[in-house]
C-alpha cells in the first residue's frame, strides 16, 4: 500500500533538483573538446586493430583484406598518437595503462609497424608501403575538402610517383603508377593557381580509389 510513496516521493524530490537532469560535460571550452575528441579517436584506433588481429587470427578475413586494414589502421595510429602525446601520455602504452584497455595485439603490432602477413626487411619496404597509403589517403581527403589548387595537389601525387619507383616488388603492369603520372603531366602544364573543375575532381578521386585499391592488392 506505501510502496508507492517512496517512488513518489523521491520524483518530488527529483523535481525540485533540475540540476540532476543536466547533461554532464567532459569539457569547458573548445580545446578540452578537442582533447576528448582526439582521445576517443586513438581509443578507437587501438580497439579497432585489436580486433582486427583477432579476426585475422581466426581467419575471418583473407590477407589480403588483413594487410590492407593493418597498414591504414597504423597510419592511422601515427596521426591519432602525435595529437594525443604530451608529458602525461608519452608512450601509447601509457595511454593504454591510463585507460584500463586490454589491446596486446595491437600494441604488438604497432611496435612491429607492420601487417604481420609482411616480413620483416628491416623496416625498408614496411615503411614505404605506410607512406605511400597515407599519400593515397591524404590526396584523397584534400579534393573531399575541396581543394582545387594545382599546387594543393600536385605535391602529394608526386610524392606518390617517387615512392611507387623505390618498390621494387610493385608488379610492372600496377596500373597506378601511369594513371598518376597521367595527372603530373597535366598539372606540369597549369599555373600553381590552377584549379581542377567538378569533373577532373571526380576523375582524380576515381583514379586514386582505384589505384589505391589495385596497390592493396599488389601487396597480397
Amino acid at each position: 500500500m506505501f510502496a508507492g510513496l517512496g517512488n513518489a516521493q523521491n520524483s518530488v524530490n527529483s523535481s525540485n533538483r533540475p540540476e540532476l537532469f543536466e547533461e554532464v560535460k567532459l569539457f569547458r571550452n573548445v580545446r578540452e573538446r578537442e582533447k576528448y575528441d582526439n582521445m576517443a579517436e586513438l581509443f578507437a584506433v587501438l580497439n579497432t586493430l585489436q580486433w582486427l588481429e583477432k579476426a585475422y587470427i581466426r581467419d575471418a578475413l583473407t590477407p589480403k583484406e588483413y594487410t590492407a586494414a593493418c597498414t591504414k589502421l597504423l597510419v592511422q595510429y601515427k596521426a591519432a598518437f602525435k595529437l594525443v602525446q604530451s608529458d602525461s601520455i608519452q608512450t601509447v602504452e601509457d595511454f593504454v595503462k591510463m585507460y584500463k584497455m586490454s589491446c596486446s595485439a595491437a600494441i604488438e603490432r604497432i611496435k612491429e609497424d607492420r601487417p604481420i602477413t609482411i616480413k620483416d626487411d628491416k623496416g625498408n619496404a614496411s615503411e614505404c608501403i605506410a607512406h605511400i597509403v597515407s599519400l593515397f589517403i591524404t590526396a584523397m581527403d584534400r579534393l573531399r575538402l575541396g581543394m582545387k589548387a594545382v599546387d594543393e595537389i600536385e605535391p602529394d601525387l608526386r610524392d606518390l610517383v617517387e615512392n611507387f619507383g623505390k618498390m621494387s616488388n610493385l608488379p610492372d603492369d600496377y596500373e597506378g603508377k601511369e594513371k598518376v603520372a597521367n595527372w603530373l603531366r597535366l598539372m606540369g602544364s597549369m599555373k600553381a593557381s590552377d584549379e581542377l573543375d567538378e569533373d577532373q575532381i571526380r576523375q582524380l578521386l576515381h583514379d586514386l580509389d582505384s589505384s589505391y585499391q589495385e596497390f592493396v592488392r599488389a601487396l597480397s
